[in-house]
């Protein structure tokens, strides 16, 4: 659910900073897991996928597989959480990689740690929100695979602006079985009028064909 506690992933070879780091979100009331490796962080993932709001806290530089290394693997299997780097050997050429592979911010060590809070908070805020979003077209498809092959026609035909006479029309029936239809499939997708039908199929990439 959106209101779980937010929980802060940190991955660093050094322990000292693990403890300061895990001491300094907790305070701040996140929960917060801490690994000393990134395949420690890819083997936890394993088993669990992070569902609550959260970011990770990665540092650049850590044996056997990096920071961005790390951030390619994540991406390979499509998890979506966002990344906080950190360093103390950090280049121009890794931050730019880094950024443009998605990474939030690249904080240089030591960094103040109001600054890493402050990133932190709008880091889960925007991760919140992502996942609000996600549950909502989870939803909807679930919703659109309840159309029968007809309504999803009618649907697809809807949202182009066609009248119900031009959809019977287009599809050899009547207008008053087109009406039917459409009346069901603002009720499964639970639609209020025809701006919202538009926007569902906006969301699911629905296209003007209705296919």
């Amino acid at each position: 659910m959106t209101d779980e506690r937010p929980i802060v992933y940190v991955v660093d070879d050094d322990p000292s900073v693990l403890k300061s780091l895990e001491r300094l979100l907790r305070s701040a009331g996140y929960d917060v897991k801490t690994f000393k490796s990134a395949l420690g962080f890819l083997g936890f993932l394993d088993f669990q996928y992070p569902d609550a709001p959260g970011c990770l806290i990665l540092d650049v530089k850590i044996p056997e597989l990096g920071g961005l290394e790390l951030q390619e693997r994540l991406a390979e299997r499509e998890i979506s959480l966002p990344i906080i780097f950190i360093t103390g050997h950090g280049t121009v050429s890794m931050s730019v990689r880094a950024m443009k592979a998605g990474a939030i911010d690249f904080l240089q060590k030591p960094f103040l740690d109001t600054d890493l809070l402050d990133v932190v908070s709008r880091t889960i805020a925007m991760d919140r929100e992502a996942k609000r979003q996600q549950r909502r077209l989870r939803k909807l498809r679930e919703r659109l695979r309840t159309l029968t092959p007809r309504e999803y026609e009618v649907f697809g035909l809807v949202v182009t602006g066609m009248l119900n006479k031009q959809i019977a029309f287009d599809l050899g029936t009547a207008e008053k079985t087109i009406k039917v239809h459409r009346a069901r499939v603002m009720e499964k997708l639970g639609a209020q009028s025809l701006p919202d039908l538009v926007r569902f199929a906006e969301r699911l990439s629905i296209r003007s064909s209705g296919v």
